[in-house]
């Protein structure tokens, strides 16, 4: 199972998030984002990545079926969203890459695709003239009755790639968990690292 990793900007990148909707409804069920999506979030979501020029998606293909996919943009083309977490920083979010999520099918996991999605994000906003990226990440309680048992944090692979925890930068985004009526806030901590 030999991944293909390929970077899809423009009219690609806009082909392949329907594909990309179907891949973060079923990886983010799991555990720590536990996430109940849908497809007509997803299309309004993702919508900020057909619009942007400075977006890429990542996509891993086994052959012809994308299989795992990494996203990134512009900071500042998410201001509204994390205007408020980095309030208090004095970083110019015009000058940060966001490098948004990334989705693997549990069987493709392992043959280094993390490693390979991050390098073809930073390279893109290298390409760009950013010189900063960021990520952020759910937090869940330690005891949460969801984690299971043996779950492995990536913060070492984050921290191995040159992150870092922003402390107090973090955004809080809504969502529903599966077993939850309604969408409740969920906070997501930023990391970062200069490229």
């Amino acid at each position: 199972m030999a991944l293909r990793i390929v970077p899809l900007t423009g009219t690609a990148l806009a082909d392949a998030l329907p594909q990309v909707a179907r891949l973060r409804i079923g990886v983010f069920a799991e555990w720590p984002y536990l996430y109940d999506g849908d497809l007509a979030y997803e299309e309004r979501y993702l919508q900020s990545y057909r619009d942007s020029e400075g977006a890429i998606v990542v996509g891993a293909f086994d052959g012809e079926t994308l299989v795992g996919a990494s996203t990134g943009t512009p900071l500042a083309d998410h201001a509204d969203d994390f205007a408020a977490a980095f309030a208090p920083t004095g970083i110019d979010l015009g000058q940060v890459f966001y490098c948004a999520e990334s989705v693997l099918l549990p069987a493709y996991r392992g043959q280094g695709a993390g490693h390979r999605f991050f390098d073809a994000r930073e390279d893109h906003a290298r390409a760009l003239g950013f010189g900063k990226s960021c990520f952020c990440a759910v937090m869940r309680p330690e005891d949460h009755p969801a984690r299971p048992a043996g779950y492995r944090p990536l913060d070492d692979f984050w921290r191995a790639r040159g992150y870092r925890p922003l402390d107090g930068v973090i955004a809080r985004f809504h969502w529903k968990d599966h077993g939850e009526t309604e969408a409740t806030a969920k906070p997501l901590q930023f990391w970062m690292r200069d490229l």
